[in-house]
């Protein structure tokens, strides 16, 4: 047990505890580029699931703590799914003292590019408990027509 203090910082903890505070950052010496700076941040943390069903394609985004004011959906050069919006910090006040800032804020954006069989006139968005959904019906494909040809001889 000699050793581990010295690994994690020098204070003595339960290495095994989850919750314990003097956690060992493995990347606090790295300087990563600036393309991933604050502002960037929550773009980068704003989860997106996108699933087909036979109907539609179904988008679930989640963005806690935002109003539906405060989120846009649109539709790019008819086939670009767009969603997009920002999250402000909370008010400092000069007698509060922070002791941790996980939440991501800032500007956030993702796209995708929506199938030809997309039915991109006809999108449907919704937000409740922090989830937006965003549905965007298919179209039908049309099957080809086969035609048996018998065969002679």
């Amino acid at each position: 047990m000699s050793l581990i203090p010295s690994i994690f910082g020098g204070r003595r903890s339960n290495v095994f505890d989850p919750f314990s505070l003097d956690v060992w950052d493995p990347f606090k010496d790295f300087h990563f580029p600036t393309s991933l700076s604050a502002e960037n941040s929550a773009s980068v943390n704003t989860r997106v699931d996108w699933k087909e069903t036979p109907e539609a394609h179904v988008f679930k985004a989640d963005i806690p703590g935002l109003k539906k004011e405060e989120v846009k959906v649109e539709i790019e050069d008819d086939r670009v799914l767009q969603i997009s919006g920002e999250r402000n910090l909370e008010k400092e006040d000069k007698n509060d003292t922070w002791h941790r800032l996980e939440r991501s804020s800032g500007k956030f954006m993702r796209r995708f590019r929506l199938p030809e069989n997309a039915k991109v006139e006809q999108v449907k968005a919704s937000m409740e408990n922090g989830v937006l959904t965003v549905t965007v019906p298919k179209e039908e494909v049309k099957k080809p027509d086969v035609k048996a040809i018998e065969i002679s001889g």
